[in-house]
């Protein structure tokens, strides 16, 4: 059963140093030919695969908020057209850059249902901002979140990222301080990864990328459990941070191991048992939508076996863990009866633990996760 929707826009107006998300420059791009093409893949797609009631739409890129108030407004009205019904605590998060928002737009936003925004923040370093390709500065943050409270948002996320090219640890603390000083509902922060096909690979393959060591970046990790616990943030996920009542229910969908819609350009969907891959460029994804009436380029039917290590992998990044009797109710059978030795192995590494029902990461396993997640995978 399909419990949320991803939408993906792709266009951006300056694209950051360290990102491989499927996406464009703005400038000369089909935009409005786009959204239309859009509409269409969520119209085939609701008639395919007819949903129940979503408890979640995000809408990420890319830039969402690089439309134009018209192109918003259609974007907005294509949405609520088709993603119906919706659970009574429906979540409708659109992400953002501090400084692209307008009043305008926000008060669209809001009146359209949209209930949630997140904003990728990175860091308030103005000279790290600009070594990383961002074009916001920490003014903007500030600037931005506030005219969002003021037109009646009351539920916002930031994004920050941690181990970037000469970031201290004073520096993170600082944008630390600075995050809790917004007064915002959420927090999800992330250690750089460098990615193939970036500006920092090319750099880091030049040995021009000069990165904080592992040592400081576990210490800015442990600074950044200890501080958000100090301020009144649980540890939901690995990398998220909530007030209570606050955690996205979209990602949890993902850790859930539940099903949602992708839609557009380079999207992915899991529904009815299969994972669905979009084409990616902008003109395939619109001829493929011609031809085929979706854009799909591949689709894979999840093995029950998939499933079950999908339940592990995506479920031990909620700090609660897995629960052993939802696994044996979900899948008939016991968890101990299909991965018995990845748990004993990783419990006698001190990197798992069980407690209440849950097998779960400990303190140390929160450190080396993907070591952890990869045992799982047969």
């Amino acid at each position: 059963m399909v419990q949320a929707a991803y939408l993906h826009i792709p266009f951006c107006e300056q694209i950051c140093h360290y990102c491989d998300f499927n996406k464009v420059f703005l400038k000369g791009q089909p935009v409005d030919e786009y959204l239309q093409y859009m509409d269409t893949e969520l119209k085939h797609t609701i008639g395919a695969f007819p949903p129940s009631s979503l408890k979640s739409i995000f809408v990420g890129g890319g830039t969402p908020t690089v439309l134009t108030v018209n192109q918003l407004e259609l974007f907005l009205s294509s949405i609520n057209n088709y993603l119906t019904p919706r659970s009574k605590t429906f979540e409708f998060t659109f992400e953002a850059n501090p400084g692209d928002l307008t009043e305008d737009k926000l008060k669209l936003m809001l009146d359209s249902g949209v209930n949630r925004i997140s904003f990728g923040v990175q860091t308030f370093d103005d000279e790290l901002l600009k070594a990383i390709g961002r074009t916001h500065r920490r003014e903007d943050v500030f600037h931005t979140i506030e005219l969002a409270k003021q037109v009646g948002f009351k539920n916002i996320s930031i994004d920050l990222m941690y181990a970037l090219p000469h970031q201290t640890i004073e520096s993170f603390q600082e944008s630390l301080d600075m995050a809790f000083s917004l007064d915002v509902e959420h927090v999800s922060a992330y250690s750089l990864i460098i990615e193939p096909k970036t500006v920092f690979y090319n750099l880091m393959r030049k040995g021009k990328l000069h990165l904080p060591s592992q040592e400081n970046e576990a210490k800015m990790y442990e600074i950044l459990m200890e501080e958000m616990e100090k301020h009144g943030f649980h540890q939901y996920e690995i990398s998220n941070f909530s007030k209570v009542g606050f955690e996205s229910r979209h990602n949890l969908t993902y850790w859930n191991n539940e099903e949602y819609y992708g839609i557009g350009a380079g999207a992915h969907s899991y529904v009815s048992g299969k994972r669905i891959s979009n084409a990616g460029p902008i003109k395939k994804y619109m001829s493929a939508i011609d031809e085929h009436g979706f854009p799909y380029v591949e689709t894979h039917s999840v093995t029950l076996q998939e499933k079950m290590e999908e339940e592990l992998f995506l479920g031990l990044r909620k700090t609660k863990g897995v629960s052993i009797s939802h696994f044996q109710e979900k899948f008939s059978v016991s968890i101990y009866d299909v991965f018995a030795s990845q748990i004993k192995e990783q419990k006698e590494k001190a990197l798992l633990e069980e407690k209440d029902d849950f097998i779960r990461l400990t303190h140390k396993g929160k450190f080396l996760g993907n070591e952890v997640f990869q045992a799982f995978l047969i």
